[in-house]
């Protein structure tokens, strides 16, 4: 279930990428002739006035089509012959869509929940080694009866180096394990290795902003040490890093998917405003150059020059991907 929440996510990331795109050259009177979402050949496919809306048999990636978007054509609404405002909105919305799907997510307010739910179990501490799960409440310590969970520090606190029977609650069956508390190396506070289960508790929408601008400073400046050789290139992720981070994400809970959903969507938005061949940010910087001269440059040639840059990225891809395998064993992960 955790591949297929991490295929979802990704796809659901790439999806509003590419509606982005959609929106705002029907909006500019650009006609988009095929709508996609996956790679590969076509499952199925079903036109809606000008657009054929279509399923892939690869479940990554997808694309959206606008006619005349790399070669000349003459007919209406193709993407050469259309105003420059018109093709600039059509190719910047995509990374747009993925900066406000970003400020969306955090503009959640998270917060802990008051019940002594389980959120997450630390690896090696006395709740993993006794069978505790993510998910689960515990509803007593020893013959104390536990109802929220502020009420469980004190409660295990009194007994560093004894074991306790802790009462674990969930879909109303019980079950009792047995642990020692162990004292936190950190903080000196008796812990048995859990964390409080989180959830929405309110919206922000300036709070997702500023939390969005800080998460690209970081991103921007990265980027910028990676350029003049001041960060480790094996930092960067190839698609199988992010289909495992989704995955452990997955078995951590909604709320770490949520964040981790928007940290790559916001990811994409920012690499696509590169000004790369093959990027939305190359398209952009030959449509300015466009509207610096007054006139396109020959629709083929800049075809060509982003036929390479894709090349080039598809060899990168391989090339992270082959590493990606190296570094994690697949079968593993997602068993």
């Amino acid at each position: 279930m955790t591949l297929i929440a991490a295929i979802l996510v990704f796809n659901l990331i790439v999806f509003v990428h590419e509606a982005g795109h959609f929106a705002a050259a029907r909006l500019g009177g650009i006609k988009v002739v095929e709508f996609a979402l996956g790679m590969g050949p076509k499952i199925i496919g079903k036109k809606f006035g000008e657009t054929v809306y279509s399923l892939r048999a690869f479940p990554i990636g997808g694309f959206c089509l606008m006619l005349g978007e790399d070669e000349e054509n003459n007919e209406p609404g193709a993407f050469n012959n259309s105003p420059i405002i018109s093709k600039i909105s059509s190719v910047i919305s995509g990374p747009v869509f993925n900066i406000i799907l970003t400020i969306l997510i955090y503009s959640l307010v998270i917060a802990p929940v008051a019940a002594p739910i389980v959120g997450q179990v630390t690896k090696g501490m006395p709740a993993e080694t006794s069978g505790i799960k993510a998910g689960e409440m515990i509803v007593g310590i020893n013959d104390v009866k536990i109802n929220e969970w502020k009420e469980m520090k004190p409660e295990i606190a009194k007994h560093e180096g004894e074991q306790i029977t802790v009462t674990v609650e969930k879909n109303g069956v019980q079950r009792e394990v047995m642990l020692t508390p162990v004292k936190n190396p950190g903080t000196d506070d008796i812990v048995i290795g859990i964390t409080q289960k989180v959830g929405i508790s309110g919206f922000s929408v300036k709070e997702g902003i500023n939390t969005t601008y800080a998460v690209s400073k970081m991103m921007l400046s990265f980027l910028g040490q990676l350029v003049v050789g001041k960060a480790d290139a094996n930092e960067v992720s190839g698609p199988i890093s992010i289909l495992v981070y989704i995955n452990e994400a997955a078995k951590a809970g909604f709320i770490k998917v949520l964040y981790l959903t928007a940290l790559i969507s916001l990811n994409l938005g920012i690499i696509n405003l590169l000004p790369l061949p093959a990027l939305d940010g190359g398209r952009l910087l030959f449509l300015f150059i466009e509207l610096i001269r007054r006139k396109p440059l020959p629709a083929e040639k800049e075809g060509m020059v982003h036929f390479v840059g894709l090349i080039a990225l598809m060899a990168l891809s391989i090339f992270l991907m082959y590493r990606d395998i190296i570094r994690f064993n697949l079968m593993d992960i997602f068993r």
